[in-house]
């Protein structure tokens, strides 16, 4: 087996396991202990926490540590949450909630900075373009991961109120340690060991990211995928699957979700290759703007069973497209500052969970349907400017390129 397919696979089912434990745990966290809030105030402090660590940690952990060990120390805060659930009061879950919002964003940072260092790395020795070969490596890591949420919702579905052995999350920490290669962006290499960049430099990486009007405008896709996943996973569960049929079946239907979406992700990341980002933008737009325009006229019914499954089947698909090409577009467009382009990315994320959180409670779900099309459709339009400021910088890099040899024949000739 070649070395970057099983790095990408190490990686995978390291994360397969760590999730396999923790989804199962975050989703029953209101349901199992909801006595005077402590579940909703666990997740609210995990959120929270996250968004600070997103704008501060990521850059300077993997620029200190590495991705191999940033994603390690940050697997071992996950662990910490779920042995805090062992002993659930509100002086170990609120602190073990902390620990685990500080590690989530230098976890996925540095899964996404890993990826992209691995596909432009095997894309450089093979001839191969990078960006495919990116995209590829993203497809082939959610196949893998998200199928953690086949696996978790089915133990608790079949089990309701048991979560899947916390021992996944030590296995977790062990395979990656001991099997993930670390691994040294070439870029850095080449131009970065000359001198370090200062401590506060890096640490503001981040913040200062946002000086370039191309992730100014970028935000809207992740801030979008925190709103639609937020929905699916509390409101179509809650107001149409668990109203017509029973909380019995919420965990069958995000199991089709999550089936869907491992399968469309390695298949999109092939497909990219032959079809271009942007078609695969348009087709997860329309398939999710279908989404909503059906729930908004549905009236579900027990007797249309397979309609509860069809929903979140074209969810997977659309959801697929987003964190497959999301992930992959950052590491692309931002190649220099991968770190602060992934923190930035799950900053943008957990802040569509929260305020999506926030307003969960006093919108009915008409108007919140209307707020993600919305949303969608600021988003494809920032996207579509990103792509055709894009477009045009190559076109003038060709020109140039193509004006070059003209005017040295003239010099040449004159001479």
């Amino acid at each position: 087996m070649e070395r970057s397919l099983k790095n990408i696979l190490v990686l995978s089912f390291g994360f397969l396991l760590l999730f396999t434990a923790y989804g199962g745990l975050q989703s029953l966290q209101s349901s199992l202990y909801s006595e005077d809030g402590l579940g909703v105030a666990a997740l609210s402090t995990l959120y929270g926490a996250m968004l600070l660590s997103s704008l501060l940690l990521p850059p300077i952990l993997i620029a200190k540590l590495g991705c191999k060990w940033t994603i390690v120390i940050s697997m071992c805060c996950y662990v910490a949450f779920s042995l805090g659930n062992f002993y659930a009061s509100w002086y170990t879950l609120i602190p073990t909630s902390i620990l685990l919002g500080l590690g989530a964003a230098p976890l996925w940072s540095a899964q996404g900075t890993y990826l992209t260092i691995m596909g432009n790395t095997h894309a450089e020795k093979t001839g191969k373009v990078g960006k495919d070969v990116v995209s590829q490596y993203f497809g082939i890591f959610f196949l893998i991961f998200q199928s953690s949420g086949v696996w978790g919702n089915l133990i608790s579905s079949l089990v309701f109120g048991q979560t899947p052995t916390q021992g996944s999350g030590f296995l977790a920490v062990l395979l990656t340690a001991a099997f993930l290669e670390p691994i040294k962006d070439a870029e850095q290499k080449s131009e970065g060991e000359m001198q370090a960049p200062p401590f506060w430099s890096t640490l503001l990486s981040t913040v200062k990211l946002f000086r370039d009007k191309r992730l100014c405008l970028l935000v809207l896709l992740p801030l979008y995928c925190g709103f639609q996943q937020a929905f699916l996973a509390g409101d179509y569960t809650r107001s149409y699957t668990t109203c017509a049929l029973g909380i019995q079946f919420v965990g069958y239907v995000m199991i089709c979700f999550s089936a869907v979406n491992a399968l469309c992700s390695v298949l999109y990341g092939k497909l990219a290759q032959y079809t271009g980002r942007i078609a695969l933008f348009a087709l997860g737009a329309v398939t999710q703007l279908s989404c909503f325009i059906a729930l908004l006229l549905w009236k579900p019914h027990p007797h249309q069973l397979p309609l509860f499954f069809v929903f979140p089947g074209l969810w997977g698909m659309a959801d697929a497209v987003w964190q497959t090409q999301n992930n992959a577009l950052f590491g692309v467009l931002f190649e220099k500052n991968k770190e602060a382009a992934f923190a930035s990315y799950r900053l943008w994320e957990a802040l569509g969970y929260v305020i999506a959180f926030g307003y969960s409670t006093f919108l009915c779900v008409s108007v919140k349907l209307y707020v993600l099309l919305g949303v969608l459709s600021l988003a494809m339009a920032a996207y579509g400017t990103v792509e055709y400021l894009g477009s045009k910088k190559v076109a003038r890099l060709l020109t140039e390129e193509q004006t070059k040899p003209a005017e040295e024949g003239v010099t040449q000739t004159k001479m």
